[in-house]
């Protein structure tokens, strides 16, 4: 009987290898959930893409991301276990938050300026030009920019009328401006053929950071690896959907269906064009920052504001760099 040569007997180790190797279970993803605070769109695009190109997947996490809503409390959800981190608003909301009660704290924040905006018809340059004109204002920012719009441009209560997320009330009066998110009302209103001037608050000195990764203190100490590779595997995944938006995309709508091909393009194009996610310190400091100085702006300008009450809550205790900074995905 003729002999096999000692190539195959290495072969055969080798496939036999091989077919065990394909046979043994694929190493454990350890699961965390994270919750987004709207519907699913362009300004969730980072997370999407992490999910879309497996980033999540190398980093040893298999991620949900859950949507949220506007009927939706997702800190509610968050502190009954449902998700693992969510979206904060911005920063100040979540400083807000841990002063009602919930210890929740900040990790990331992936937005560098917040996108909230006022938009106004043509004649309006300027936020000083909006002086005596009505504002159509949401009742979460009384608790927010409102009293920042005001000290800075003497604007009055009297002014503002509730603002319902409906466009046609600024579109039918000429005197009005409305509150707005930089990369969705102004296309809709666009879309409209309304031509508008955008006034955002970031470029004239409104501190929040905006877009977070904010998750419990219980789970910040008992999942701290797992809260570390989703702080760093979230910035690939913004750096990657600024890239090539269209993996992301894809599951975006499959979460929303509502959404357009035109509208995510749009957003990403003021995405890129206004710095959000790579301007400002993240140029520098990587993608996500959150710097110490930033923090304590939105926490001076809440107890300035009377929005928070610092013998009940103290700065240090709102957020951590302490994922972030060894993260360093550069834009």
């Amino acid at each position: 009987m003729r002999q096999p040569s000692v190539f195959r007997l290495a072969s055969l180790a080798g496939a036999a290898a091989l077919a065990f190797a394909a046979a043994a279970p694929a190493q454990a993803q350890d699961k965390f959930t994270y919750m987004t605070n709207w519907y699913a769109q362009a300004e969730h695009g980072g997370f999407y893409q992490a999910v879309a190109e497996g980033i999540y997947q190398k980093h040893g996490l298999d991620v949900t991301i859950k949507m949220g809503g506007p009927q939706v409390n997702i800190t509610q959800m968050m502190a009954a276990g449902q998700a693992d981190c969510i979206m904060g608003s911005s920063d100040i909301q979540m400083m807000q938050v841990r002063e009602g009660g919930v210890p929740v704290v900040t990790v990331a924040a992936y937005f560098q300026k917040d996108p909230q905006v006022l938009i106004a018809h043509e004649d309006v340059k300027k936020f000083e030009d909006l002086k005596g004109k009505t504002l159509l204002i949401g009742a979460q920012a009384q608790r927010g920019y409102w009293p920042w719009l005001k000290a800075k441009f003497g604007f009055t209560d009297e002014q503002t009328r509730p603002y319902t997320f409906n466009i046609q009330p600024f579109v039918a009066d000429k005197n009005a401006a409305q509150q707005g998110y930089l990369t969705s009302e102004p296309y809709a209103i666009q879309k409209a053929g309304v031509k508008a001037n955008v006034l955002m608050f970031s470029d004239h000195g409104f501190p929040a950071y905006a877009t977070t990764v904010s998750c419990m203190d219980k789970t910040v100490k008992d999942r701290s690896k797992q809260v570390a590779a989703f702080v760093k595997a979230s910035a690939e995944g913004w750096k990657s959907y600024l890239a090539n938006p269209a993996p992301a995309n894809a599951l975006i709508k499959k979460d929303n269906p509502n959404m357009t091909d035109d509208q995510l393009a749009y957003s990403v194009a003021k995405l890129k064009e206004m710095g959000m996610i790579t301007g400002g310190d993240a140029a520098k400091l990587g993608i996500g920052v959150i710097t110490d100085a930033r923090s304590k702006a939105s926490y001076d300008f809440l107890v300035a504001s009377k929005l928070l009450d610092p013998a009940k809550i103290e700065l240090a205790k709102t957020y951590t760099t302490e994922f972030i900074k060894d993260a360093k995905v550069l834009p």
